[in-house]
């Protein structure tokens, strides 16, 4: 006898098939649930050029990065008026409407 006829299915080449297989699954699971993580949308215009947030937003933010490239302010300070500068437009513009983006620039990402 070789040793093959005793030898177990754990052992076995089938075994390695199934467990390479379990493998190979969890980790399409894995990349399924993370999809938005791994490959994330483009990100979308705050507003339009025409429109009252974006008009008062840039002027904001471009007065903030002024002064941060005078070093006028920090770079904590800087991403605090930003988050002041688009409430303060949020108010003025009456855009009662729904949490701002995730991603906009010149903001840390929410998570």
């Amino acid at each position: 006898m070789s040793g093959v006829e005793n030898r177990r299915f754990i052992d076995g080449p089938y075994a390695r098939l199934a467990a390479l297989a379990c493998f190979a699954g969890s980790i399409a699971v894995l990349v399924y649930i993370h999809r938005d993580d791994l490959f994330p949308s483009p990100p979308q215009p705050i507003a339009q050029k025409d429109d009252a947030f974006g008009h008062c937003y840039r002027d904001g933010i471009a007065s903030i990065d002024k002064m941060l490239a005078e070093k006028t302010i920090s770079g904590e300070q800087a991403k605090l008026f930003r988050l002041r500068a688009e409430a303060r437009c949020r108010a003025q513009a009456g855009s009662a409407g729904g949490p701002p983006p995730r991603d906009m620039p010149g903001l840390p990402a929410v998570r």
